[in-house]
């Protein structure tokens, strides 16, 4: 977890109307996943990358000796030197201009790229309470503009906490893609028990609320593990994974599942009928041994 003692990485305004709220950036969140160098096998060096210029006989270039380009057409590129891209730069300001406020719920979060926590600064302590306890009031955010490091970013602010207030960096529209582009596959018709089984499923795996500190990266501690096994000298270990089982029929799947989960018995809670399959129709008699029967008879 981020400290939040931490100092703030930058600071900026929040503006809208004729106010003005001076404000704090904390980073929300940062990767801490395990990551490994590329060494070289031979002597165990790391390994530094090049850049190596293919029309020219493949000669290792400096990047000194770089100009940035953009491609235009297949193979075609333009060429920018640093003060042309500076002039196409937007202002430095770190503001944040808000345009509009919208309910929450008109928000599709599948457009968030990054998170910051927003701090009041200097002199901004009332307004920035009275925002955040304005907009949770209204069930509003707010969609803005944010003017950082030359470039005009879309923002959303919203109430945070009890009294806070987060921004997320947005992903233009341009940027995502739509949902329809997705094969979502076949279209099902489920009968009332499978509903009715799905259903009680998740009642069971149910929660009140969601906590993350009950999830942890197992990957990054099977590597620190073995990481400290190798410096030890000691053979790695890693258990082998349980074989799943193999379960194609959904009505089955769902029966099983209710049952792995222990929390009732038969997938039935006190006072309800158990759920059953549907009963399977017995197998018709022969008709040779029916007549032998007869004849006994």
């Amino acid at each position: 977890m981020i400290d939040m003692a931490a100092r703030a990485t930058s600071s900026g305004t929040i503006s809208f109307g004729l106010v003005s709220i001076p404000v704090k950036f904390y980073t929300a969140a940062s990767s801490e996943q395990a990551s490994f160098n590329m060494l070289h096998k031979k002597c165990g060096g790391r390994v530094k990358q090049q850049y190596i210029c293919p029309t020219d006989n493949n000669e290792v270039v400096e990047r000194t000796d770089m100009v940035k380009g953009y491609e235009y057409a297949r193979g075609q590129y333009v060429q920018f030197t640093d003060e042309e891209i500076k002039a196409l730069e937007a202002e430095r300001s770190n503001s944040i201009e808000i345009a509009e406020f919208v309910p929450i719920e008109s928000v599709d979060f599948v457009q968030v790229e990054k998170t910051y926590y927003l701090g009041p600064d200097k002199g901004g302590d009332k307004a920035y309470r009275l925002l955040s306890e304005s907009m949770t009031k209204k069930e509003m955010v707010a969609v803005g503009r944010w003017a950082s490091r030359g470039k005009e970013q879309l923002v959303l602010i919203r109430p945070y906490g009890k009294d806070g207030i987060i921004l997320h960096q947005l992903y233009y529209a341009t940027e995502v893609r739509a949902f329809d582009e997705i094969d979502t596959g076949a279209t099902f018709k489920f009968s009332d028990k499978e509903h009715e089984l799905a259903e009680k499923l998740i009642e069971q795996l149910s929660t009140e609320s969601f906590e993350p500190e009950k999830y942890s990266d197992s990957y990054s501690q099977r590597v620190d593990t073995a990481v400290q096994q190798k410096v030890e000298g000691k053979e790695i270990t890693i258990a082998p994974e349980a074989p799943k089982a193999q379960i194609i029929d959904l009505f089955e799947a769902l029966k099983k599942s209710l049952s792995n989960t222990g929390k009732a018995d038969n997938g039935t809670s006190q006072g309800e009928a158990p759920i059953r399959p549907p009963k399977k129709t017995a197998p018709k008699a022969d008709k040779s041994d029916a007549k032998k029967t007869r004849a006994k008879g």
